[in-house]
């Protein structure tokens, strides 16, 4: 991801979200070229030089201070997670002189462990890309019974739950809030990717979803930017009907930005008891062979 390019387009995209009346301007169309705010007023609301954020915004200051970018996010009404991006993308990381080589990323041992002791609640260790590294049964019923209960094991075939979220028709069928989903979903990526801008393979990720999905490239032009720590996935699933769960995104420390999902639901609920029967599938054997139907 090219950082100077992104953070242009970013501060760009939230200077048009914003209204010149709010702040006093006038905006009388004859007079404006641009929606929202110009550079300058933009500028001069925050107490900064037109100049360095002209070159902010062109890529070209690469060591903007705290108190500049904060007052950049006051003035554009910046929550702490787009803060947070906006200095990830004005200040990134260094790259290594020497790329590192690649290598093959597995769960822990500890973390297989983990899964395997959840017998009654679905989880699965996904890595800072979305990549399913691991998951237990019950995970592989709710989530993906349509693909090989091994497939995390083999690196070229791993899934990808934002890749899936968008291109895999019959994983797009469980989400009745499939819109909001996809949201989530790109916000939450946006912000790895302020973090990793040399991640070659999370490029490669967002250029093939980019590429093969207009709902994608839509919302990813739009830069939402959103943590995904905690919340609810409505689900329709094919065997066992309408769903709903709280999950949990645990990060795993000291695990290069592995994260550890797991789904309950709330207890003496339909969704429980759908759980409970989806774990009983799972346990005889039969949910593996259950294929995703169409539902209306």
């Amino acid at each position: 991801m090219d950082a100077p390019s992104e953070l242009g387009d970013f501060l760009k995209s939230r200077r048009a979200a914003l209204r010149p009346a709010d702040f006093g301007i006038s905006a009388h169309p004859t007079r404006r070229r641009v929606s929202g705010l110009r550079r300058e007023e933009l500028a001069t609301l925050a107490n900064v030089s037109i100049t360095h954020y002209t070159r902010l915004e062109q890529g070209r200051a690469s060591n903007a201070s705290d108190g500049l970018l904060e007052a950049i996010a006051r003035t554009l009404r910046l929550n702490e997670e787009e803060t947070a991006y906006l200095k990830d993308l004005a200040r990134p990381a260094v790259a290594p002189t020497r790329p590192a080589s690649a290598r093959v990323v597995h769960a822990s041992a500890s973390a297989r462990q983990l899964l395997g002791a959840m017998t009654e609640v679905p989880a699965l260790v996904l890595d800072r890309r979305n990549d399913v590294l691991a998951w237990n049964p019950l995970g592989h019923a709710l989530l993906a019974g349509h693909l090989a209960v091994d497939s995390p094991d083999t690196p070229a075939a791993r899934p990808n739950m934002t890749r899936m979220l968008f291109l895999d028709e019959q994983y797009r069928r469980l989400y009745t809030d499939w819109h909001d989903q996809a949201q989530l979903a790109v916000a939450s990526l946006r912000l790895v990717a302020g973090r990793h801008p040399d991640d070659r393979s999370l490029a490669e990720l967002i250029g093939q979803l980019t590429m093969n999905c207009d709902e994608f490239a839509s919302l990813w032009a739009r830069h939402p930017v959103r943590a995904c720590t905690s919340g609810v996935k409505r689900l329709r699933h094919p065997l066992v009907g309408a769903m709903e769960l709280s999950f949990e995104n645990l990060l795993i420390p000291g695990a290069g930005g592995q994260h550890l999902i797991a789904y309950t639901a709330e207890p003496g609920s339909p969704s429980e008891a759908a759980l409970r029967l989806l774990g009983s599938a799972t346990a005889s054997g039969d949910a593996p062979a259950v294929r995703p139907r169409h539902v209306a």
